[in-house]
């Protein structure tokens, strides 16, 4: 019985999120290790269904950098990356679309129609969803990769509600040409465009760190500025940190960084009182 109890206990403390989440938006950034976890990837779906039958809106955005390196590995192709930026060849732009639009974003639309949820895949061509341009580095040429011009919300605000969409992170830009766009990014570009109540980031790391390593549970825009600059974030959590600055302050409530290793991360950060991640605000 006090099994029992306890369970009715969590539902309990859920109880206020639900209510206040309820009609909301979430956009959630997939990626990680967790995506080579079929159990923590199920966890995950699972955790969505969830979320989308109490009524909150959910936006799912997939990377695939670890299944995009693997594949290039096989076909003799180079990984380079410049600070935390893929460099991007014609080559290795098609590898990007194949796996993205093609493996990746297809295998999460099947388990979440699977486990009883309604899904639609899409990437940023689809619709003109998002219409992107050539990011331009001062020090090396990245070569087809993109950021994010215009974010046309229409063909997500025409979906059935019911459906789940998940976006893979390739766009084009004016001229036609295939863009691989970094997918925290274009996470927050939609969120922001959507002006969400959350943008939800997995990643392997527990959130940002201080400079003794230690977890940030909390932390404003203007101090990630400061971090960045210190070098306390460095490397493929740069690109990460700006995407989260971006969003708030182009309107999304709070963002949340959460390690997508934690089975059932999701539900903790959001409806536990302390969380588990960093949570980023104005």
């Amino acid at each position: 019985m006090e099994e029992y109890i306890k369970k009715a206990k969590v539902l309990l403390e859920a109880l206020p999120y639900i209510q206040k989440f309820a009609s909301k938006t979430f956009v959630i950034k997939f990626g990680g290790s967790i995506a080579a976890d079929n159990e923590l990837k199920e966890n995950f779906i699972k955790d969505i269904i969830l979320l989308k039958l109490i009524g909150i809106n959910i936006i799912i955005v997939h990377g695939g950098g670890k299944e995009i390196d693997g594949l290039l590995k096989k076909l003799n192709i180079g990984v380079n990356f410049h600070e935390g930026q893929r460099i991007t060849d014609e080559n290795t732009m098609k590898v990007v679309e194949m796996v993205l639009s093609g493996k990746i974003n297809k295998d999460l639309v099947a388990l979440i129609n699977k486990f009883g949820g309604r899904a639609c895949g899409l990437s940023g061509k689809d619709g003109n969803l998002i219409t992107a341009k050539k990011l331009k580095s001062e020090k090396v040429d990245l070569g087809f990769v993109g950021e994010v011009k215009h974010v046309d919300k229409k063909i997500l605000l025409t979906l059935d509600p019911s459906f789940i969409p998940v976006i893979a992170p390739v766009s084009m830009d004016n001229e036609g040409r295939t863009l691989n766009i970094n997918a925290d990014l274009v996470a927050s570009s939609i969120a922001a465009e959507l002006e969400a109540e959350k943008l939800i980031i997995l990643s392997d790391q527990d959130g940002l760190l201080n400079a003794d390593s230690e977890l940030i549970s909390s932390v404003k825009t203007g101090d990630i500025k400061n971090m960045i600059k210190e070098g306390v974030i460095y490397g493929g959590m740069i690109p990460k940190a700006n995407s989260c600055i971006d969003a708030v302050k182009l309107g999304v409530k709070k963002v949340h960084i959460i390690n997508g290793s934690i089975p059932h991360a999701v539900l903790l950060e959001i409806f536990t009182k302390k969380g588990i991640g960093t949570q980023i605000s104005n």
